[in-house]
């Protein structure tokens, strides 16, 4: 009854009789919101359609556009900090550290350096030209647009003390996410690793099926992942391969690892024995779902509460860290490898 009379106040009420000008799409809007503050939720929102197309194209990890990932100075400067990989930007012959000058002829040292992306593949053409400096050279690129896989994955290897570290980095569990992470995995393998590292600092969630593949990669099907609590019936959810490692793991996680990142450091750290290490996470313990609506728009609401394999609820406490390690003045001042004191004591962990 309450949903029908919802719809009809928004699809039906006599907005025109009002004494001033009304933007029905904002008035509907505002009303949406308005419903959705009740819930006292911050994970129950409206998004509209820019937003709602924003946050599709990083959960899904694709988005339509020339493959670079940019990275704005302080002087306004836009410098390409990533190519990804087979992207059009790749083909082209784009490289890390090209600065960006022009956007289809258009000076952007002259415009707002936040809008270069939008300049680049919200033009409405299916192409973009792009102007870089490189080496006091300026070079022209013709770019045609295209569905680009977003790489929410990076690797390397660190050695000490006679061992050799895997390390992987998760930005995001977006859809094509586990891919990335079970082919990276398998490729520090092969070289021999003796333990692993993984990295979700600054990882804001995502995907859940994808952060339950991801943990299914390190435990056997007797060992839960996770618990969700659907008003008040507990469920729990086990591994889904026979697939189990045995060397040693950190999980590296700060207050920016949320959601999906803090489900994968209590699932590696209650049902296989690896170190957390780092500082408390941000402490999201609930699921939501999406519904898109035909306007282009999306809701967001809360559907369950997630547990830790032993049953604990992180929600605005976070996961615990085995080990603090705070970041120093030297790491702001010059963010690298030797100077993360947080990276720097999980090596040492797995260095024992």
């Amino acid at each position: 009854m309450y949903k029908k009379a919802l719809t009809t106040v928004f699809s039906e009420a006599p907005v025109d009789d009002y004494y001033e000008e009304v933007d029905c799409k904002e008035l509907l809007e505002a009303g949406i919101n308005g419903m959705l503050s009740y819930l006292d939720d911050d994970y129950s929102l409206y998004m509209d359609q820019e937003e709602s197309k924003s946050f599709n194209e990083q959960v899904e990890g694709k988005y339509t556009g020339v493959g670079i990932e940019i990275l704005i100075q302080q002087d306004g400067s836009v410098i390409i900090n990533r190519v990804f990989e087979d992207s059009p930007a790749a083909k082209a012959g784009l490289q890390k550290d090209d600065i960006i000058i022009k956007v289809n002829g258009e000076d952007i040292t002259t415009e707002n350096a936040y809008n270069v992306p939008t300049m680049i593949k919200d033009s409405g053409k299916s192409e973009a030209k792009v102007t870089v400096k490189r080496d006091d050279k300026e070079l022209d690129f013709d770019l045609k647009l295209a569905v680009v896989d977003i790489e929410s994955v990076t690797t390397k290897t660190f050695e000490n003390n006679g061992k050799k570290i895997g390390y992987i980095y998760m930005s995001i569990f977006a859809s094509n996410s586990y891919d990335q992470f079970k082919k990276a995995l398998t490729n520090l393998e092969k070289e021999k690793i003796d333990s692993l590292l993984i990295d979700v600092r600054g990882n804001s969630g995502g995907y859940l099926a994808t952060v339950t593949d991801i943990a299914s990669l390190f435990l056997d099907k007797n060992k839960v992942i996770y618990q969700l609590d659907t008003k008040g019936i507990v469920e729990q959810v086990k591994s889904k391969t026979s697939a189990s490692r045995s060397y040693d793991i950190v999980v590296l996680v700060d207050r920016g690892s949320a959601s999906a990142s803090e489900i994968l450091a209590a699932a590696l750290q209650e049902s296989y024995g690896a170190k957390v290490i780092g500082t408390n996470s941000y402490g999201k313990g609930t699921v939501q779902a999406a519904y898109s609506l035909s306007s282009g728009s999306m809701v967001k609401y809360t559907i369950q509460k997630w547990l830790t394999p032993n049953g604990n609820w992180i929600n605005k406490v976070g996961v615990t860290p085995d080990i603090e390690v705070l970041l120093d003045s030297n790491y702001v001042e010059n963010p690298c490898d030797e100077t993360d004191t947080q990276l720097q004591a999980a090596i040492t962990e797995l260095s024992k």
